[in-house]
């Protein structure tokens, strides 16, 4: 079994990837083989709405015609077993190159019928990983909109979705080099050591369930 992660945030190393590691590493434990791509390490565009994926008789019928360092990406996601997108949330939305990423994904596999299906060749197990700065209560007073979304669309191309949230995350390293006064540092710090390894451990068990589905 393969299983893909996607981090759509500029950081490697930090509050996403480290949620989409575990649960990358969730899957491995029960004898998946995975991968995390870095959005940020390649150069690619959004959708140009060519349309050459709804062509009739078209070469590149249901899939992105754009060639660029997207393409390989998207060309081994039909092969994998499970697929996980994860991001912050920037201005109240996913990162600009998350969003450049769903545009590829999606359209391609999507066509214009009534009612619209999928092209995508067969079913498979998805999850969207997100990290924030607000609560939980802001989240659902604000994001649910969003986030039932891409869960919606998730599950209409590919069979399967659910998502993880992490929130009130650790944004600096030191605070104190920055202009910030939204919170209190220390208890965003604090919250960091003991509520963010109980998300890593949520990552983990995703991980097992995407694998076990």
């Amino acid at each position: 079994m393969n299983v893909l992660a996607i981090n759509g945030s500029p950081r490697k190393k930090w509050n996403t990837a480290t949620l989409l590691q575990n649960t990358l590493d969730g899957a491995a434990s029960k004898g998946a083989e995975t991968e995390l791509v870095h959005l940020y390490d390649l150069t690619y565009t959004g959708c140009t709405s060519c349309f050459a994926c709804k062509l009739k008789d078209g070469k590149s019928y249901g899939k992105c015609a754009v060639r660029d360092e997207l393409t390989p990406v998207l060309e081994k996601i039909p092969d994998v077993d499970a697929l996980i997108l994860g991001s912050p949330i920037y201005f109240g939305d996913v990162t600009g190159m998350m969003r450049c990423f769903m545009e590829r994904l999606f359209f391609p596999y999507l066509t214009y019928t009534r009612p619209p299906v999928s092209l995508f060749p067969g079913k498979i197990p998805t999850a969207f990983v997100y990290t924030m700065n607000v609560s939980e209560q802001l989240m659902n007073e604000n994001y649910g909109t969003l986030i039932g979304a891409n869960e919606q669309v998730l599950a209409r191309m590919f069979g399967h979705a659910e998502s993880l949230f992490a929130n009130e995350t650790l944004q600096f390293e030191d605070y104190d080099k920055v202009v910030f006064s939204y919170f209190d540092p220390e208890e965003r710090r604090e919250r960091w050591k003991t509520v963010f390894p109980q998300d890593c451990k949520r990552a983990f068990e995703l991980g097992v369930r995407l694998v076990q589905s």
